[in-house]
């Protein structure tokens, strides 16, 4: 399976839902098959797709808000492993870490990884996470289903094939502006579903229902 494909699958399996995305191929090649507003790309920031999601699941653990899903890579991963040891002591319940491991760095030519020797999904299951894999598109929209019914923090393993997809273009954005298209977003769909849970009446300039104040949880998260 390539990665296009499998982010072809998690497109479909994330719609609503926030999602962190890692920098690079496997953000660019999520913006060319889904780009949405509650897709945070982190530009420039490899390791850190896992901990950002990390405090957005911490900031939202008492919403409506049903799962925070980071795709993160096994290079990316590689650089910023304690991630997988701070999640299994704070335990975020709607933390949905996807690894797409292709024992290489997309990047740089396809050097590869530690991960061609070093099982990443027995390092997570070893610092508490429950752990879940997928080889093939079918498998990996079951095992998807599966890990977003689970308590978190959870940690879908996928073996991907090696190789980018071509033809995708660059994702030029500017990183501040996606952090206030993703920030607006969610701040949407928190009251949204808050409207749904407590029958609060719908804001016309919004579509979301009139709640208080945002939570300062969130925003410290972003």
């Amino acid at each position: 399976m390539r990665r296009i494909e499998a982010l072809g699958v998690l497109a479909e399996e994330t719609a609503g839902l926030p999602v962190v995305v890692t920098c690079a191929a496997t953000s660019r090649e999520l913006a060319a098959v889904a780009d949405r507003p509650s897709h945070l790309y982190l530009l420039d920031s490899m390791g850190l797709a896992g901990s950002v999601a990390t405090g957005v699941a911490l900031g939202l653990a008492d919403t409506p808000v049903e799962r925070v899903v980071a795709l993160e890579g096994d290079g990316s991963l590689l650089m910023n492993p304690n991630v997988l040891i701070t999640g299994g002591y704070l335990r975020p319940a709607k933390l949905l870490v996807v690894l797409l491991d292709n024992h290489v760095y997309g990047s740089t030519a396809d050097l590869p990884t530690y991960a061609a020797r070093i099982d990443l999904g027995a390092l997570a299951a070893a610092a508490g996470w429950t752990v879940l894999r997928a080889r093939e598109p079918r498998a990996l929209r079951a095992e998807f289903g599966r890990a977003r019914r689970a308590v978190g923090p959870v940690l879908l393993h996928v073996r991907i094939s090696v190789g980018n997809a071509a033809d995708v273009p660059k994702l030029l954005e500017d990183p501040v502006v996606l952090a206030r298209r993703f920030q607006d977003w969610l701040s949407a769909r928190r009251g949204e579903q808050s409207g749904l849970s407590t029958g609060g009446k719908p804001d016309p300039s919004t579509g979301a229902a009139e709640t208080g104040p945002q939570d300062a949880g969130t925003e410290a998260a972003l």
